[in-house]
Order: structure tokens, then C-alpha cells, then sequence
């Protein structure tokens, strides 16, 4: 049984980070070497699985990653990313700082796909952690609850966007509807799960090489306008690129430009070169020091690229191994909701293969003959499969990797702690989007 060979290259998995302490982009490949054995992948084919997997993971992610932390690194070492971590202390205080958190996470990942905006943001977080002197999930948990709701549930990030152009259902109504949900079930796992005993005992330190260990002073500190001004960039081009997308149908070289400029690799760029000259040059910070943080950075993401990448790998034996078709075949027959079962799918998609984005690409094709006939809204329908997408986050994600490296947790820490924040999420997003269709219904909308 496909699921059962699943489960076990997890276990196995677990025992070679967990009892053998084997490297996790070791330790990845191994069982996706073996797991694509079992499945019946032919042997000369297996090498370029992995490599498919790994290219498009590392495609995906490295270009983003590496550029968001040489830019959160060059802030770090000007003391800029000080300047901004101080300012939302004055604002809101030591006790209010998770809401700082999630408020600016909720804004910034309304357009920006999560792991874009975690490297903007986690430099910061970092910094307030170091300042405060407080737990660092205390602070980087709640942003990153935020994120991975934003990124799951709501247009026009790419999971719920495709979706939606599956369905027909509107870009616009499905991001109104959806923010109901989300923000109010984001903003409650994001400031609860940090409180949970199990969540409190973790205390992981903050990884070598991501954020400078010097305290400025105010004098050496560049101001919060040119500080404010670096960091928002990305966020700003991103976002103006998503909204015109949104707002406009046509085409021409003005709406060319500003897709270029909005992608996220070139607003990176963008964001690295202004950050050079106005965290180097302008403050008195010879060439040679920027580039030294710029090198800094890269040195300590490799080993972080280099698993998430594994992850890649792992997922990818999986989708070539036949179990996203298994899985597909198995739930055309269930007399379930319409609504429900369009959650399951992803879900149980999701736990197999890792990939949300396989999960929901999948699951809208199995869903789509179900909404025919139903009477459900095909906006609700979206959420529904984009909330199911989110569930049960664990080792052949690679979104889940990510998470440990940079939070410096154990494998069995970070499951704890992500994979049952994504896995209640998804069940609260799961029981909004049923009160959302309960109330359409009930306005005859």
C-alpha cells in the first residue's frame, strides 16, 4: 500500500536525524533513494528524480533565500534591523510584541509568498529575540503562524490562485471572503501556540552567521526612515506588482516592467543593492564590510539550501512514485460534503507528499466535479481546498525544513511545533469556510 511505504520512510527518517544524528540532506536522500526503490522508480531513473526534485525546490527558494538573508545581514551589521526591532518596542512594549509581530507578518504576507517574506522579517525577529532577551519562538513562532496563513489561505498566492482559476471563482471574492478566516484564525494560533507548555520548554538559539551579535548605540544606528525604507522596499514592489496583476487584464511595457520589477528575485536585487549603498557607502561602511556580511550570510544558508533542497528531493520520489494518483483514485468514490471533502483530499495529499502545492493542484481537479449541482459558492470552495493544503506540515515538506534551520530546532521539536500549528489551522480554516457558506446562504448571496 502506497501510504504504508510513506509512513515508514518517515519513521525511518526519524531515526536516522533523531537516534543515528545523521545530517537531515543525508539523511533525505537516503530514504528517498530507498522509498523510490520500493515504489518501483527504475534505477537509472532515480538519480534524475532526485535532481528534478532538488532543481525545482532550489529553483524556487534559493535565489529568494539567499538574497533575503544577505539583505537581512547587511541590515544586521549597520544596525539597522536594531533600529526597526527598537522602534516596535517603543511602540507596543516588551508584552506586546507577538501582536507587533503578527500584525506586520498578516500585512507584509497578505502579497508575499511565505518564505519571501520570512527572510525580510526574520532578521528583525532575530534582533527583538537578542534585545529582549526573550525565548525565540516566543517571537519568530507567532511570525511565522501569521506567514503560513497568509501564504495557504488567500489569493494571489499561487496554491489558492490556481485553484480559483479551476473553479472560475473569483480572485477578488475569494481573498474578501477568505480574510475573515484567516485573520482571525491566524491571529489566535499565533499568540496561543507560544504559550503551550510543550511549546515553552524549547529554547533553540538563534543560528551562527544570520544576525550580528553587536549592540549599537542610537549615534551608530542609520535612521528609522532609510532603516523602515530598505526593509518595506520588497514588500512595496511585490505587493504593487500582485495588486496591478489583480486590478488590470490587459497587457504592454509599462505592466511588463512592473511584473519584472514586482517578482520577488528582482525586488530582492533591487532591495540588496539599495541596502549596499545606503547600509555601506553612505554611512561610512567601506565595501569591504558589506561584502563581508554578503558573505556571511551565504556561508550560513548553505547547509539550510542544502536540506531544504533534499526536501525536494524526497517529495519528488513521491509524486513520481504514484502516490498523489493513489491517493486520487481512492477518494473518487466518497460520499462526503462537497465542502468537506474538498479539505480532505489536500489534507490527506498533503500529509503523503509534503508539497501544498501538489496538494491543492491535485485535489481541485478530484473536487472540481463536485461543485456542480452542490449549490456551494466556488470561492468557498477554494478555501477549502487551500485550507486543507496547509495541514500536517512534516519531514517531506520542505517549507518544514526551512522552519527548523532557521529556528535551530531538533526534527522531533520542530514537528511539535509546526506540524500541529499547521494541522489546527487547517482545521479552524476548515470550520470558517463552513460558517462562511452557512452565512452566504443564509444572505442569499
Amino acid at each position: 500500500m502506497p501510504l504504508v511505504v510513506v509512513a515508514v520512510g518517515v519513521l525511518i527518517l526519524f531515526f536516522l536525524m533523531t537516534k543515528l544524528r545523521l545530517n537531515g540532506f543525508a539523511a533525505l536522500l537516503f530514504v528517498a533513494v530507498g522509498v523510490g526503490l520500493v515504489r518501483g522508480i527504475p534505477l537509472e531513473k532515480i538519480p534524475d528524480v532526485l535532481s528534478e526534485g532538488i532543481g525545482g525546490q532550489i529553483g524556487d527558494t534559493m535565489i529568494t533565500i539567499g538574497l533575503g538573508a544577505m539583505v537581512g545581514r547587511v541590515m544586521g551589521d549597520s544596525g539597522a534591523a536594531q533600529r526597526i526591532a527598537g522602534r516596535l518596542l517603543d511602540l507596543c512594549g516588551p508584552r506586546w510584541v507577538q501582536v507587533a509581530m503578527v500584525l506586520s507578518a498578516m500585512l507584509i504576507g497578505v502579497t508575499m509568498f511565505y518564505e519571501v517574506a520570512f527572510v525580510i522579517i526574520v532578521p528583525v525577529a532575530f534582533t527583538l529575540v537578542r534585545v529582549t532577551r526573550t525565548n525565540l519562538l516566543w517571537v519568530g513562532l507567532p511570525m511565522s503562524i501569521a506567514l503560513s496563513t497568509m501564504h495557504s489561505f488567500l489569493p494571489p498566492h499561487p496554491g489558492p490562485t490556481s485553484v480559483a482559476a479551476t473553479f472560475h471563482a473569483s480572485v477578488g471574492l475569494t481573498l474578501f471572503y477568505g480574510l475573515f478566516i484567516a485573520v482571525p484564525a491566524g491571529a489566535l494560533i499565533a499568540l496561543t501556540w507560544p504559550r503551550l507548555p510543550f511549546v515553552r520548554r524549547m529554547n533553540p538559539s538563534i543560528p551562527t552567521g544570520l544576525v550580528s551579535d553587536r549592540v549599537f548605540t542610537d549615534e551608530e544606528m542609520p535612521g528609522m526612515g532609510w532603516s523602515l525604507s530598505v526593509a518595506l522596499l520588497p514588500v512595496v514592489l511585490i505587493a504593487g506588482a500582485a495588486v496591478t496583476d489583480l486590478a488590470t487584464s490587459g497587457s504592454g511595457p509599462v505592466l511588463h516592467f512592473i511584473a519584472f520589477i514586482g517578482s520577488a528575485p528582482i525586488a530582492l536585487l533591487l532591495t540588496l543593492a539599495v541596502a549596499i549603498w545606503a547600509f555601506g557607502p553612505r554611512i561610512g561602511r567601506s565595501l569591504d564590510e558589506v561584502s563581508a556580511s554578503c558573505r556571511s550570510a551565504a556561508q550560513a544558508m548553505a547547509m539550510i539550501l542544502l536540506v531544504i533542497g533534499a526536501g525536494g528531493a524526497f517529495k519528488q520520489v513521491l509524486v513520481d512514485g504514484g502516490i498523489s494518483d493513489y491517493i486520487k483514485n481512492t477518494t473518487d468514490g466518497w460520499s462526503l460534503s462537497p465542502i468537506i471533502l474538498a479539505w480532505l483530499i489536500p489534507a490527506i495529499l498533503r500529509v503523503a507528499l509534503g508539497s501544498a502545492t501538489v496538494a491543492v493542484v491535485t485535489a481541485s481537479g478530484v473536487a472540481l466535479p463536485l461543485l456542480a449541482g452542490s449549490g456551494v459558492h466556488p470561492e468557498i470552495m477554494v478555501l477549502a481546498i487551500s485550507c486543507g493544503s496547509i495541514a500536517f506540515s512534516h519531514v517531506n515538506d520542505p517549507g518544514f525544513w526551512m522552519f527548523k534551520e532557521y529556528f535551530n530546532l531538533s526534527v522531533i521539536d520542530a514537528i511539535k511545533a509546526r506540524t500541529t500549528y499547521t494541522t489546527v489551522l487547517s482545521v479552524l480554516g476548515l470550520g470558517g469556510v463552513l460558517a462562511m457558506e452557512s452565512v452566504l446562504d443564509a444572505l442569499n448571496v
